[in-house]
């Protein structure tokens, strides 16, 4: 249990002061932090809540969204607020075709997914020297291919470790994510390839059928398809020893009372997740 993290959003109706209070009710030892809430609680405050609670910071979500005008602006404020909050990474949803706007119809926007990907890979070579420097790691995220237009232009942990090898592991690693990589054939031997690349394990369940809107079809480990057995054996194995971070985007989950999210987030975690960690 020591190394189970709150991404806020799973108990999103909670400001960041509570989820921080609920993290010490319920002997959660790291937090997930949001840029947004973190703004309107206030960068200090926050880093003050934290300190004083004893937790660590697993991930700031989020940086990213290359493929946009005028990104880097954006992401080195997040570098610096990722800095001030000593998370263990920014985690970088890298954005999907230039113009596709996530929410929004469809406007002018480029076809070009190659180009969309080159963008990625020369913003990333801007940021990640500011990033060093500060001494934070960004945190590759690929998504599932559905949100391959609107969101990530990676959509497989392959794609995101070819992006991240030019650099060194400190500096650019890769996020793991349940949700988000299940289904992929190749996921385990990427797995292994990324090693010490890991900066961030999440867990969620894929909920079958998926709600009209996808990007809330994240359940609560155990109530969907994703054998979890397999991918935290091979977390595991590649050494990874850090936050295993719950980040479940759910309606209905929203909608319930977050203390009692977070105690079934606890009892499904030691079910489904800890077992497979191996020794702490």
């Amino acid at each position: 249990m020591n190394r189970l993290s709150l991404n806020q959003w799973t108990t999103r109706r909670w400001t960041v002061a509570e989820a921080v209070a609920g993290c010490v009710r319920h002997g959660v030892g790291a937090i997930g932090l949001w840029r947004q809430d973190v703004a309107q609680q206030g960068l200090d405050e926050t880093v003050k809540l934290v300190q004083n609670a004893g937790l660590r910071v697993s991930s700031l979500c989020r940086g990213g969204f290359l493929t946009g005008p005028d990104p880097l602006a954006d992401n080195r404020r997040a570098i610096d607020e990722a800095a001030a909050l000593q998370a263990a990474c920014l985690v970088m949803v890298v954005g999907g075709l230039p113009g596709v706007i996530p929410g929004e119809p469809l406007g002018t926007f480029s076809r070009d997914l190659p180009a969309a990907r080159a963008r990625v890979a020369d913003a990333l070579a801007t940021l990640a020297p500011y990033a060093a420097d500060r001494g934070v790691r960004l945190a590759l995220e690929p998504l599932h291919p559905m949100y391959c237009a609107d969101r990530a232009v990676l959509s497989t942990l392959a794609q995101a470790l070819d992006l991240a090898e030019p650099y060194p592991p400190e500096v650019v690693g890769v996020v793991v994510d349940t949700f988000h990589l299940w289904w992929d054939p190749d996921v385990l031997p990427q797995i292994a390839r990324a090693g010490t690349r890991i900066a961030s394990y999440q867990v969620c369940d894929f909920l079958v059928p998926l709600p009209a809107d996808v990007l809330l079809g994240r359940g609560m480990m155990g109530d969907g398809v994703i054998d979890f057995t397999p991918l935290t054996r091979a977390v595991a194995e590649t050494g990874y020893a850090g936050d295993i971070e719950v980040e479940i985007f759910n309606a209905d989950l929203w909608a319930a009372d977050p203390e009692t999210v977070l105690t079934t987030t606890r009892d499904r975690y030691a079910r489904l997740i800890a077992p497979d960690l191996g020794p702490a």
